[in-house]
């Protein structure tokens, strides 16, 4: 058995504790809390933590958000938890090419990549996110006015085909 095979249940027990107990707004300020509990982590597997966890980050006020488990509605279904973040985060959807670019709320692109990438829609074959853009590439560029509609309508924008 690998190392990170016996530390992982631990570390995400821990992150479990860190969430409901404080406020953490980045995958930054989660990696500080592991290490001041001497959990020695690196940036990428607390990002992988948190997509396998599926916290999402809500809304704390003053245009902040905070890490946080979906909750007992909302549930582990991937749609409900898009349809909730796409309402909550998404600020603009549009397309060029067999790209559609969504823009987010700061901070929230890598909750709303996460969660499209957990919907496994056919024709999305992946998501590269930054603070409060994603780029989503479609596959076929043919599907692209479906897709951004789809977003749109999931955002609470008219969708215009």
């Amino acid at each position: 058995m690998k190392k990170d095979e016996r530390t992982k249940p631990r570390r995400q027990e821990k992150i479990r504790e860190i969430v409901e107990n404080h406020i953490v707004e980045t995958q930054e300020e989660l990696t500080a809390f592991l290490r001041r509990e001497h959990i020695a982590v690196t940036q990428a597997t607390v990002s992988r933590d948190v997509k396998e966890l599926m916290l999402v980050k809500v809304p704390i006020g003053g245009g902040r958000s905070r890490y946080a488990f979906p909750n007992a509605e909302s549930g582990a279904r991937p749609e409900n938890r898009l349809e909730a973040l796409f309402l909550d985060a998404v600020t603009g959807v549009d397309a060029s090419g067999s790209l559609v670019v969504l823009r987010t709320l700061p901070g929230m692109a890598n909750a709303v990549a996460s969660a499209l990438d957990t919907a496994k829609w056919k024709q999305i074959i992946g998501t590269v996110a930054g603070d409060d853009t994603i780029l989503v590439v479609v596959k076929p560029e043919s599907a692209v006015p479906e897709v951004e509609a789809r977003m749109k309508a999931l955002s609470g924008r008219k969708a215009v085909c």
